[in-house]
């Protein structure tokens, strides 16, 4: 008896550890979408990184219209090295997410 409820209280802790770590990952995800990605901070990068491309996808050659991250800072939102920021194209931006 002992053994079962152990075994439940190891399954609570695991499911309650997995919707923690689901809220915490989507409100990373709502602030990256909703805030970061509006503010002048990722503007001013966004147009570096874009200045520092020729305005050219740097899978395709055609003309860059977004910046893709290669990296995520996960834990630091807009801290991301500019090196981790490359200058693509719809398509190709739409081709790198899909594949994944």
């Amino acid at each position: 008896m002992q053994a079962f409820i152990l075994l439940l209280f190891v399954i609570a802790v695991l499911v309650l550890k997995h919707f923690v770590f689901e809220y915490k990952r989507k409100q990373r995800r709502d602030y990256y979408r909703n805030e970061y990605l509006k503010s002048d901070a990722w503007q001013r990068k966004r147009y570096v990184v874009l200045k520092r491309d020729n305005w050219r996808c740097i899978y395709c050659g055609a003309r860059a219209t977004q910046v893709h991250h290669k990296r995520y800072a996960k834990r630091n939102i807009g801290k991301e090295p500019i090196d981790w920021l490359v200058s693509v194209c719809e398509n190709c931006h739409n081709l790198i997410h899909h594949e994944h």
